[in-house]
């Protein structure tokens, strides 16, 4: 089932944490972790799932990203059909959350950014989102595809505007 929930001000502290705890393991591999997705908009209703990308010079770098994640309970899963964008499983007793990895250079990813950073500047389109993804959550309860591809004009919008712009 599809849940949104109005925004938690305590999400970039549990995202703060993620990342700490991979900070280390992930020295000298991911030049940064950014916190991605609607849990990263200050005042965006969102599904409660902190989404976070490990940034890598390149994707060469992959495998050695998977051996130091093992430990600390991630499994690769692949690029669950995103080109270049890696996730992982969630460990067992950790906080909702996604984890992807991807290079530094991934189109995707500046395109991510690209629309969180306009939602952070842009509180009216935040807000029209937040009123869709209630919408949309209702509609297709149980489609997280049909939810998904609902979504994705009014994402392609925003992007294009950021981009055009130089939001980003």
């Amino acid at each position: 089932m599809i849940s949104i929930v109005a925004y938690n001000p305590r999400w970039p502290a549990v995202f703060a944490s993620l990342r700490d705890g991979l900070v280390g393991p992930l020295r000298g591999l991911a030049s940064h972790i950014e916190h991605v997705g609607s849990t990263a908009v200050p005042g965006l209703a969102a599904k409660d799932v902190i989404d976070l990308t490990a940034v890598v010079p390149s994707l060469d770098h992959l495998p050695a990203v998977i051996g130091r994640l093992a430990p600390l309970g991630y499994s690769h899963e692949g690029d669950l059909g995103v080109t270049g964008r890696h996730a992982f499983t969630t460990p067992a007793g950790a906080p909702a959350h996604h984890l992807y990895v991807c290079a530094h250079d991934n189109p995707d990813f500046a395109r991510v950014l690209a629309f969180r950073d306009y939602l952070r500047t842009h509180p009216d389109t935040a807000r029209a989102y937040a009123e869709l993804k209630y919408f949309l959550a209702d509609r297709f309860r149980d489609d997280r595809a049909g939810y998904t591809a609902a979504k994705s004009a009014f994402i392609s919008r925003i992007v294009t505007t950021a981009m055009d712009a130089g939001d980003s």
